[in-house]
């Protein structure tokens, strides 16, 4: 099966070049003691089998600086393209984000609350976004959106239904409770899919949950699948952040999601990614065996 990797972080051991620069002022645990470079993840992708993969800033590491990502993406574009973290709230955050789609992001990232980041900021609902927002729809750039469902779900709505046009992709499904009741976080997470610009990732912050959950994960995986469909979800890995390898991360993906059709399976591991970034569509890679 043909493997689009949509969340992987790339770090560069070039420090003078790449400065760390993190949001907050403090880098993530990962990012310290497991960084992987653009070059290393390619070569593990290689031994996993994926074929290509979307590189998502590490804004715990480098911030709004996007410049690792960008280069990395115009070195391989026949493997990667990148996602660079962005910033909704400048007086300039429209043209801005024109000027970094003609540089090459082939999507952006708001980071809203993270390891280094705990308390949920709402502002990516403030007026003061809503050009960014419109610029976003206007462009047909998808917007990668960290968050926490349940702490800013009321922002979330108030966002997807002022801008219907948008592509919003929510990073690891916005965390929803899994572990305390599959069915009920399924019922929370099905309802947002009236939205027809939301689009889910989902990684190993929510596979670990449903492998755990056993014969209950049905409970969030059907409703979800069936409102949703697959062709609006993608897989993540999120390595290196995550501990386990890749070829790990992705068995975890694939036994847990072993319960969908093949087809399904199909949507969620490349063709959902092959429409929200269509430049991965266009290419061959090249490099693996």
């Amino acid at each position: 099966m043909y493997v689009i990797d949509t969340h992987c972080h790339v770090l560069s051991d070039d420090l003078t070049r790449y400065p760390r620069a993190p949001i907050g002022g403090k880098q993530s645990e990962w990012a310290e003691s497991r960084p992987v470079t653009a070059a290393e993840m390619a070569d593990r992708m290689d031994g996993t089998g994926i074929r290509q993969a979307v590189l998502v800033q590490a804004t715990t590491a480098y911030g709004y600086d996007n410049s690792y990502v960008l280069d990395s993406a115009r070195e391989r574009p026949d493997r990667f393209v990148a996602v660079g973290t962005f910033d909704p709230l400048r007086p300039d955050a429209a043209a801005r984000l024109s000027e970094a789609v003609r540089g090459g992001l082939a999507g952006v990232r708001l980071f809203t609350h993270g390891s280094t980041v705990p308390v949920q900021g709402e502002w990516f609902a403030a007026p003061e976004t809503y050009e960014f927002w419109e610029k976003a729809g206007e462009l047909d750039v998808p917007v990668c959106l960290q968050m926490r469902l349940g702490p800013a779900t009321k922002q979330l709505r108030e966002v997807l239904e002022r801008f219907p046009g948008v592509r919003v992709l929510l990073d690891h499904i916005g965390y929803p409770g899994i572990a305390a009741s599959p069915a009920d976080a399924g019922g929370e997470v099905a309802e947002l899919a009236r939205h027809p610009g939301l689009h889910l990732k989902l990684t190993h912050r929510n596979l670990e949950r449903l492998r755990d959950a056993g014969e209950e994960a049905a409970g969030f995986l059907e409703p979800v699948v069936e409102a949703f469909g697959a062709g609006r979800i993608a897989w993540g890995s999120n390595c290196p952040a995550a501990e386990q390898s890749l070829p790990e991360l992705l068995r975890l993906a694939e036994e847990v999601l072993a319960r969908l059709s093949e087809k399904d399976r199909e949507e969620i591991f490349a063709g959902t990614a092959r429409r929200l970034y269509p430049s991965l569509a266009q290419v061959e890679p090249s490099g693996m065996g």
